[in-house]
């Protein structure tokens, strides 16, 4: 099933444009975006795809195959809908466009995508960045710092011109702002900018103190993702302990999940605080700014919260640097090494793993063909990233799911990714 299946079964005719944009992965960045850090991403090879077509009344009728129903609203009457919170994504987007004075009138539109929700694979960034390239291709904009200009023109078939660098950093921007102002979401910038500027077979290098981006080539390998058993995980992002305790019975499961671990997301968000009362206290503008060997040194003066933040987030920084000069002398094999101190430096410094995640990471180094693995996403909502030799691949793939299964008793489905061209 496609995009376009969807819109012809829903609205009994064929759409008149169909965009795609790809899930992001985050190999090496923790906590980039907030302390002016520097981050290492790739776009992936799973698509949110959106199919469109204009019409002229001034409505907005939006359907999923991930979701039931319809969602149907005026243009001007942009509302939150706790019935569909998936379509706020999408309104989120209209909302920002109309903020910078992009004109555009109704539409019906069918999203389909094959990108695991709530899985650090960048879904909803995805759809932001879709909904924003289904509008251009629908009522064609330009965007600037300052809001929309002069529109681009169509070619002979019909075709826009691609976006050019300076105006996907405006695409992400908005969406960005989208998921922040009108859903509540955290993803950041780094997921949009993945979307966006992703290019295939190399990973792409985000400087968040001075927002430039670069790509560098990473050929002859694959990056494999993992899970925990799907059922589990997805009860723990709901389930709450009903006596108030520190553990909380997963239903169906017979088993007590830590409530750190369901936590972890609050975990992550209270990061951002201690790191930047650890950077004031530090004199520092940012973490940025801040060496590892001064930060030894002036440990008495901060918290020991804020120091484990800020140990992780300057540790984090350093990678990536040490990661980047690793990818321009093509060893991958270094590169992958950096993934992995991430992980730990995550797990000790931060809390935010979870025992399924540091699991399947162990056991994914002990695989020959494993370059490096690291956590994505948060505790049990969360998974892992493999760095893996293509030839190594099926190997991999089959011995990480039989050893997941003997220690945890869970199938494991791995997920194979390439690295791709950014949406446009």
């Amino acid at each position: 099933m496609d995009a376009q299946t969807v819109f012809k079964r829903h609205f009994g005719y064929t759409p008149a444009h169909v965009v795609r944009a790809p899930g992001a992965l985050e190999l090496l960045g923790s906590q980039a975006e907030h302390n002016e850090g520097l981050a290492v991403a790739v776009a992936v090879n799973r698509y949110i795809e959106i199919a469109s077509a204009p019409r002229a009344d001034g409505k907005i009728e939006l359907v999923s195959s991930a979701y039931p129903g319809r969602e149907f609203f005026w243009m001007s009457e942009l509302k939150k809908n706790p019935a569909a919170p998936w379509a706020d994504y999408v309104k989120g987007v209209l909302d920002q466009l109309r903020k910078r004075g992009v004109n555009f009138s109704g539409f019906n539109a069918a999203v389909h995508g094959d990108i695991p929700m709530r899985a650090g694979m960048g879904s909803s960034a995805a759809l932001a960045v879709g909904t924003a390239l289904t509008i251009r291709s629908l009522y064609p904009f330009s965007l600037t710092e300052t809001g929309a200009t002069l529109p681009p023109r169509r070619n002979p078939n019909g075709r826009l011109p691609p976006l050019l660098a300076p105006e996907k950093l405006h695409f992400a921007r908005l969406c960005h702002a989208a998921e922040a102002s009108f859903v509540g979401g955290q993803s950041g910038l780094l997921d949009a900018i993945s979307a966006l500027f992703g290019k295939a077979w190399h990973v792409t290098s985000i400087d968040f103190r001075f927002l430039t981006i670069e790509h560098a080539p990473m050929i002859g390998e694959v990056l494999v993702v993992c899970h925990p058993c799907s059922s589990r995980r997805e009860e723990a992002l709901i389930q709450k302990p009903e006596d108030g305790g520190e553990k909380s019975k997963v239903r169906g499961q017979g088993s007590e999940i830590d409530q750190s671990f369901l936590t972890s997301a609050a975990t992550m968000k209270g990061m951002q605080p201690n790191c930047e009362s650890a950077a004031r206290k530090l004199r520092a503008k940012s973490l940025r700014s801040v060496e590892l060997s001064y930060l030894k040194a002036n440990r008495s003066s901060l918290s020991p919260r804020e120091y484990e933040c800020a140990y992780h987030v300057v540790g984090e920084i350093a990678r990536v640097a040490a990661a980047e000069r690793a990818l321009r002398e093509d060893d991958h094999r270094q590169f992958g090494q950096y993934m992995s101190q991430s992980h730990e430096s995550s797990r000790d410094f931060t809390t935010n793993s979870a025992p399924e995640l540091d699991l399947l990471v162990e056991l994914a180094r002990k695989h020959p063909g494993c370059l490096g693995a690291r956590l994505i996403g948060t505790g049990l909502g969360g998974g892992t990233v493999n760095l893996v030799a293509y030839h190594q691949a099926e190997s991999f793939i089959a011995n990480i799911a039989a050893e997941y299964a003997q220690h945890s008793g869970c199938k494991l489905q791995p997920i194979v990714c390439q690295m791709v061209e950014g949406a446009s």
